[in-house]
């Protein structure tokens, strides 16, 4: 693929993926493909447009990534926030991870520690507990349905580890009528 590859830092979901591409767009810069972590332009970026362009998206709260660990980082958040989203067929997270950026688990997760001060795991538990309020917030599922389409391998398990992490029950979380959400690109 030739071009240049743009890896930029907090793009969390769709919508962020259609800022990135107004914000190419108004640089006048062809993209080939944006996907959550990283954007492929057709023009080779001079010093200047990568300037100009690492300004434009600081305004918007991202990051314009140069950085190699901090790169691989980011890779890791990204494969974190897909392997929560995928509905069924989750393998193990370690697997996934490490099939997905194509290196040792150990050193991934030794890295993203060391630089985000959280393990990956712990991380992953955060984001699925997100997702899970998401779930309990906006659609129909039963608790023991958002469990399984989650991953846990039992609602009791599921139960306990959102307690853990918001101090109450998925139940109580949703009968409150004010939810606290919190956003993905502040976890």
């Amino acid at each position: 693929m030739t071009g240049t590859k743009i890896l930029i830092k907090n793009m969390c979901c769709p919508r962020c993926v259609n800022a990135i591409g107004a914000i190419l767009a108004s640089m006048n810069l062809t993209a080939k493909e944006i996907r959550l972590g990283e954007a492929v332009v057709e023009e080779t970026l001079s010093e200047d447009e990568t300037e100009l362009l690492a300004a434009k998206l600081r305004e918007q709260g991202f990051e314009l990534l140069d950085d190699p660990n901090a790169c691989l980082v980011e890779a890791i958040r990204v494969a974190v926030l897909e392997w929560v989203r995928m509905a069924e067929g989750k393998p193990k997270l370690s697997v996934y991870v490490s099939q997905k950026i194509c290196k040792d688990y150990s050193s991934l997760s030794k890295l993203f520690s060391q630089v985000r001060g959280v393990t990956i795991e712990h991380y992953a538990i955060r984001h699925r507990t997100e997702r899970a309020k998401e779930l309990l917030c906006y659609s129909a599922m039963t608790i023991s349905e958002i469990a399984y389409r989650l991953g846990y391998s039992s609602p009791a398990h599921f139960a306990a580890q959102f307690k853990q992490f918001t101090g109450m029950s998925p139940k109580e979380f949703r009968s409150l009528d004010n939810r606290p959400l919190v956003s993905l690109d502040e976890l």
